[in-house]
C-alpha cells in the first residue's frame, strides 16, 4: 500500500485525495488515488503499476468541464505539465503546448506573441490538454480549426502517437477522444497560428461591444477585450460562485423541425449548419420553459445565464444532476427537443 502522499520524481501519489478543488462546480468528492503528473514521460512507469495500470482512470485537467455524481473509485489523473515550443516562419507559428498549461494563459500569451485566431476563446475555463477532447468554442469559433495534431499516450497500444487534424475526427463538441473514452491520454497541442487573418465579429455582440469600446479598426486583442467583457458580464465567475460554464449544448438537429419550431417560436435563435441541419438555442428554450434563475437547496440554474448549472454553496453532485435532468424533461417536453449535458457527469448511472 502507498503511503498518503508519494513523490515518485516527475509526479506525486495521494491516496483517499478530496476533489472538491479540483472542479469548478465545487463538488465534494474523493478519489482512491490522485496521481498529479509533472513529467509526460513517466506516463509509461505510472501506469505499469498493477494497482494503476488495472484500474479505473480519468484524466482531470481543471475539472470545469465535469460533474461528480459520487466518489471516484479509481485514479485521477492530473496533467500538471508545462512547456511552449514555437517554430515560426514569420507569418505565422507552429504552436506545441504541453496538456497541463491554463488554457487562458495560452490565449493570451499567443495575443502577447502577435497571433492571431484564439482571441474568441479567451477566458474559457480548463487546461490546453481538455481543449481537444471538447473542441471548445465560443462566440463563433471552434479551437479545432487551428489545431494541427495532437500528442498522446495511447492506453491500448502502449506508445505516444500523433493524431493529425482528420483524424482528431473533431465536430460540434466533439471529437474522437469522446468517442473511445479512455483510450488515450493527451499529452501535448499543436497549433497552427497566423500572424494575421480575417476577425470574427459578427456573433453574440462583439461587433456592439466594439462600438461601445470606441473601436473600428478591431486587432485580434480587441476582439478579445470585447469577448471578455460579453463572458464577464453573462456568466457567472467560477470563482465567485460554483458552476462549470455552459452545462447543456445547443442541440443540432433536422431543418424541418428547426424551421417549425421557428415559426411557433420566432425568437428562438436558430443556426443553419453546413451538413444541412440546424442549431437551435438552448438557453432560449431553457429560459421559456422557466428555469432560468430557478433554484433548489443550493443547485440552481443562473439567473444570468440559463446555461449555467451553478452550486449555490453545498450542493451535491447528486442534487445538482437531478435539476439538471429536470431542465432536459421540461426543455423535451415544451420543445420536443432533447438537452444534452455539455460535462462528463461521473457516476451516474
Amino acid at each position: 500500500m502507498l503511503p498518503e502522499r508519494t513523490d515518485m520524481g516527475g509526479y506525486t501519489l495521494i491516496e483517499n485525495a478530496s476533489l472538491a478543488n479540483r472542479n469548478t462546480l465545487r463538488v465534494a468528492a474523493r478519489a482512491k488515488l490522485l496521481a498529479e503528473m509533472r513529467d509526460a514521460s513517466k506516463l509509461p512507469e505510472l501506469l505499469g503499476f498493477p494497482a494503476i495500470g488495472n484500474d479505473r482512470l480519468l484524466v482531470l485537467g481543471e475539472g470545469s468541464n465535469v460533474l461528480f455524481t459520487g466518489d471516484f473509485d479509481g485514479t485521477v489523473l492530473a496533467m500538471e505539465t508545462r512547456g511552449v515550443q514555437v517554430e515560426s516562419d514569420g507569418d505565422s507559428a507552429r504552436i506545441a503546448v504541453a496538456a497541463g498549461e491554463r488554457w487562458d494563459d495560452f490565449v493570451r500569451w499567443t495575443l502577447g506573441q502577435g497571433y492571431a485566431g484564439l482571441e474568441n476563446l479567451i477566458l474559457i475555463p480548463g487546461t490546453v490538454g481538455a481543449a481537444p477532447i471538447q473542441n471548445i468554442g465560443a462566440y463563433g469559433c471552434e479551437v479545432a480549426e487551428f489545431i494541427e495534431s495532437v500528442e498522446a499516450w495511447d492506453i491500448r497500444e502502449r506508445g505516444v502517437v500523433t493524431l493529425d487534424h482528420a483524424t482528431c475526427a473533431f465536430g460540434y463538441r466533439d471529437s474522437l477522444f469522446k468517442h473511445e473514452p479512455g483510450r488515450y491520454i493527451v499529452t501535448a497541442v499543436r497549433f497552427v497560428l497566423p500572424r494575421s487573418r480575417p476577425l470574427r465579429t459578427d456573433y453574440a455582440g462583439i461587433n456592439e461591444q466594439l462600438a461601445r469600446m470606441g473601436v473600428d479598426k478591431p486587432a485580434p486583442f480587441h476582439v478579445a477585450e470585447a469577448v471578455v467583457h460579453l463572458r464577464t458580464s453573462k456568466l457567472p465567475d467560477p470563482m465567485v460562485i460554483g458552476n462549470a460554464g455552459s452545462f447543456f449544448k445547443n442541440p443540432i438537429i433536422d431543418a424541418a423541425p428547426a424551421d417549425a419550431l421557428k415559426r411557433e417560436h420566432p425568437g428562438l435563435a436558430v443556426w443553419p449548419q453546413p451538413d444541412g441541419r440546424c442549431k437551435v438555442s438552448a438557453a432560449w428554450m431553457i429560459e421559456a420553459a422557466g428555469f432560468k434563475g430557478v433554484r433548489e437547496g443550493d443547485a440552481g440554474i443562473s439567473n444570468r445565464h440559463a446555461l449555467v448549472l451553478v452550486n449555490h454553496g453545498k450542493a451535491s453532485g447528486p442534487e445538482l444532476w437531478a435539476l439538471a435532468q429536470q431542465v432536459i424533461a421540461g426543455v423535451a417536453a415544451k420543445f420536443a427537443v432533447r438537452l444534452e449535458p455539455e460535462p462528463v457527469v461521473i457516476g451516474a448511472g
